[in-house]
């Protein structure tokens, strides 16, 4: 119950008396308050977390995502209050079952990132900070390689994450800045009616490489018509047709690199 949290009072004054439901979807250890209008993140102390709302508030008016209403911390916990974005996941049965619609709504929502200028950017992710995290997380053994895709480790595969981080190392591709969400899976996009209506799960947005969003899309929409999740198989999704709506050639050796990457996060 909210009224059982010690929340800031600016935050209490907001909420108070509001009803809500918990959101568990996604890996986030974070604790998620769903309201009619508003959403509250409760998450440990991370400096992230500040570069993250930095960047919510630059992208205000640039792109839809939440809008900042109220950022406290305390000693412990850091309490993120946002507007709610609007419609449904773009995972949801409605769009997974009209495929053609579907990813002409991914190709305009990473175009949509594209779009927005980043001269003046707060946030860059190189791939060299990104592997700079995902070799401290190997070292430190942090890689849950029970949520890797079947053939990543093992027979056929890498040996550990180490032998997958050296062949990062060795493999890095070439670098198209852009605007990158950094976690452009279909949970993350949403959809109002005939609209792209924002995005959530801003973490890892800043200036990154093209080909990291498309490869996490790419990856969202096979899993999603697999059956992965729920277990409802969609046959007419071809995760090919996201290509065909941004009307250009996928680079397989990109998208395998940064889905690689991603298994060590």
């Amino acid at each position: 119950m909210i009224k059982d949290l010690i929340l800031p009072e600016n935050i209490k004054k907001i909420v108070s008396g509001k009803e809500f439901r918990l959101n568990n979807i996604g890996m986030s250890k974070a604790k998620i308050f769903v309201f009619d209008d508003y959403v509250l993140k409760i998450e440990n102390k991370c400096d992230k977390t500040d570069e993250t709302v930095n960047m919510m508030r630059w992208l205000d008016g640039k792109v839809q995502v939440p809008k900042v209403i109220c950022y406290e911390e305390d000693s412990e916990f850091q309490y993120l209050l946002m507007s709610r974005i609007t419609g449904k996941m773009s995972c949801d049965e409605e769009f997974l079952s009209q495929p053609q619609i579907l990813t002409k709504k991914l190709a305009e929502a990473l175009n949509m990132l594209w779009s927005v200028n980043i001269s003046d950017c707060p946030r860059i992710i190189s791939l060299d900070s990104e592997l700079k995290e995902a070799r401290y997380r190997v070292e430190n053994n942090l890689v849950d390689i029970k949520n890797a895709e079947p053939n990543t480790f093992g027979e056929g595969g890498f040996k550990d994450p180490a032998d997958l981080l050296d062949w990062l190392y060795e493999n890095k591709p070439d670098y198209e800045p852009v605007l990158s969400h950094g976690d452009l899976c279909l949970p993350n996009i949403f959809i109002d009616g005939d609209r792209i209506s924002g995005f959530i799960d801003l973490n890892d947005i800043g200036i990154a490489d093209k080909w990291k969003d498309i490869a996490l899309c790419y990856r969202s929409l096979r899993w999603n018509a697999e059956g992965a999740y729920g277990g409802k198989v969609y046959p007419d999704v071809r995760s090919s047709m996201l290509f065909e709506a941004l009307g250009i050639k996928p680079d397989m050796d990109k998208i395998r690199y940064y889905i690689l990457l991603d298994e060590l996060f």
